[in-house]
């Protein structure tokens, strides 16, 4: 009985019936619908399969016998989550013939086949032996006559490597952050050898800085909090919505590291709207509840004011003072909240990078809460750095970390990942198009027909007045309003202040409002000229919409007629391809994971991650961190 693999690809005819057969000889148990890893599925021509090692099923559409599509999808919402040129199904586990041992895969690392579903012919490969190559496919070799598939990948100078398909977990995709194409090694060379010597030196370096942080902040004693009082438990009954498991767990890690007497420095890493803000928001209570001060650090203004809203509606019901420091106050008024720092009259201090400034004086800090530390500058965040030495500091990021780095680190690096979104959350319907009149007038009618608002994208401060009379020519009645960073503080103010109480139907803007301006009507996004957005921005931006329960939209439009960059199109393409909830944690190695992983590591990390490839980076990472840790 042949147990390698089936291996079905588009665009290629399959025999029903006998995949019918291999799939019952693969241990594989036919269902009507899927639910769990080995279930498979026949319903005329859609075949769903869901193989243990992927973290979903699989749909194969035919038409006749011929493949037509091979997606992956998600259980709970049927939703497409990315399209493939290709499958392979290997056995359900525990039916490989006794000699050959799967690889056990650590929780966090990649299956072997998971990690190998989206690497299609010419895409880079890095095998853990042999460095960086080209994958060339697959080719049957005999092996002591019998026919066994295998892995091609080609090498400097055109020399080809052939991996047996059970070796496959040592090949992962090359991803780095350097967009050129990495440099082919020669098979047995000694450049490779040389590579990862030299990565794993320089990660053994970063493994030590961070055990000697780790290692300073046990001997400081800081502040040791009390455990939690009866209005905490007050405090948190009154969030109005259901807490998901992960808001629960990171919320109990960072009072756990509170109550320690040791300085916490704390990473809470969540998706856009997943609720990192309450994890915050019970932090700061439990500080204040202990006679202590909290500083919120934010990028910007109007996420200080964003962030100020919340705090004061949660916090109105108990004796807590919270204040602002931004442009949106006067001189006078910033004096007094500074004397009322220094006395200890304002308990929570919310605001930009103005609080770090020497000026500000609090009478007992206790918490600090940093939102999105790697969108500071330089000299801030050194002030930062030595603030986190003397009180407990957490700080929050939308920017996903990758889960093989995550695992890493354990150990060496405090941090909480929220993934699970809140209840009834739907995902956001991704529309990629070019610019019509028609299809805006009908996005905003729509919108305005069921008593939300729309954000409308154009980040250019030229000619952002031209678009918002054309857009109030194009749906009249429609109350259209202007907001970008160089306007005058105060109008700014009076502007994001109407859109926040439904005042104003469409807010025509720039990307102020990219980071955690969080307005529950506003369910509609139009993004003007998309192709000129990063994917980190374009995500931030679709996180705008769909924080509650109504559906929302988002259109990302581009020039009608005019030929975009490959780039471009390659974002626009994953923005439109990952559209589930949660899926800045499950792109797969898209831009984004990499700029966590940058913010977290470091510039000095990249030239390493460039060298092996990020995967083997993080195997070797996790490694070295279990080598030296006490």
């Amino acid at each position: 009985m042949n147990f390698e693999s089936i291996k079905i690809y588009k665009d290629e005819d399959i025999n029903y019936n006998s995949l019918t057969m291999e799939l019952t000889e693969y241990g594989y148990e036919r269902c009507k619908r899927i639910s769990e890893p080995g279930d498979y599925s026949m319903r005329g021509s859609v075949i769903d399969i869901f193989p243990p090692t992927f973290e979903g099923p699989v749909r194969i559409e035919l038409s006749d016998n011929k493949v037509v599509s091979i997606k992956s999808f998600s259980i709970a919402s049927s939703e497409t989550l990315e399209e493939h040129a290709m499958v392979i199904i290997l056995p359900k586990l525990g039916l490989y013939p006794k000699k050959k041992k799967m690889k056990r895969v650590e929780l966090g690392e990649k299956a072997p086949l998971e990690s190998f579903i989206d690497i299609e012919p010419d895409d880079y490969v890095v095998h853990v032996d042999h460095g960086i190559g080209i994958f060339k496919g697959f080719r049957k070799i005999d092996f002591k006559g019998e026919p066994k598939d295998h892995v091609v990948i080609e090498y400097a100078e055109g020399d080809k490597l052939y991996v047996p398909i059970e070796e496959m977990h040592l090949i992962q995709k090359y991803v780095a952050f350097e967009k050129r194409p990495p440099k082919l090694y020669k098979l047995g060379g000694k450049a490779w050898k040389n590579a990862k010597e030299k990565a794993k030196k320089g990660i053994y370096s970063l493994a030590l800085d961070l055990l000697e942080v780790n290692a300073m902040r046990l001997k400081l004693r800081g502040f040791a909090f009390s455990k939690d009082m009866d209005w905490q438990a007050r405090f948190e009954e009154k969030f109005l919505f259901q807490e998901t498991p992960d808001q629960a767990r990171s919320s109990k890690e960072v009072k756990k590291d509170m109550e320690s007497q040791k300085p916490m420095d704390r990473l809470l890493c969540g998706d856009v709207g997943y609720g990192k803000t309450e994890v915050a928001l019970r932090a700061a209570f439990k500080a204040v509840m202990d006679d202590k001060q909290v500083a919120i650090l934010v990028p910007t203004t109007l996420l200080a004011e964003q962030h100020f809203i919340t705090f004061k509606e949660r916090m109105q019901d108990f004796p807590i003072r919270v204040e602002m420091i931004s442009r949106f106050r006067t001189h006078g008024e910033v004096a007094e909240i500074l004397r009322d720092i220094e006395d200890g009259g304002a308990d929570i201090v919310i605001g930009t990078h103005a609080i770090l400034r020497k000026g500000v004086k609090f009478k007992d800090l206790g918490l600090v809460i940093i939102d999105e530390e790697q969108r500071f500058g330089v000299k801030d965040k050194e002030r930062l750095k030595r603030m986190k030495a003397l009180v407990d500091v957490l700080t929050l990021t939308a920017t996903p970390i990758p889960r093989t780095l995550y695992m890493s680190l354990m150990g060496v690096k405090d941090m909480s990942i929220i993934e699970t979104p809140p209840q009834d959350r739907l995902p956001v319907d991704v529309k990629v198009l070019e610019y019509d009149d028609s299809e805006v007038k009908k996005a905003i009618s729509r919108e305005k027909k069921r008593g939300g608002q729309v954000f409308f994208i154009h980040n250019r401060v030229e000619g952002i007045e031209k678009i918002a009379t054309r857009l109030l020519k194009l749906v009249p009645g429609v109350r259209i309003s202007v907001a970008h960073g160089r306007m005058y503080s105060k109008e700014l103010e009076r502007v994001m202040r109407q859109f926040i109480k439904g005042t104003i139907d469409v807010l025509v803007c720039t990307v102020i409002i990219e980071s955690g301006i969080d307005i529950p009507n506003a369910n509609t996004l139009i993004v003007n000229r998309a192709d000129r957005f990063g994917l980190a921005d374009l995500y931030q931006l679709k996180g705008r919409v769909g924080r509650f329960k109504n559906k929302a939209y988002a259109y990302f439009m581009v020039p009608k007629g005019r030929v975009i960059s490959s780039e471009s199109e390659r974002r626009l393409k994953a923005i439109e391809r990952y559209r589930e909830l949660g899926s800045g944690f499950k792109i797969a190695m898209e831009d984004m994971e990499i700029r966590g992983a940058g913010n977290l590591l470091g510039p000095q990390q990249h030239g390493y991650i460039s060298a092996v490839g990020f995967d083997l980076y993080c195997r070797m990472l996790r490694d070295v961190v279990n080598d030296v840790k006490p």
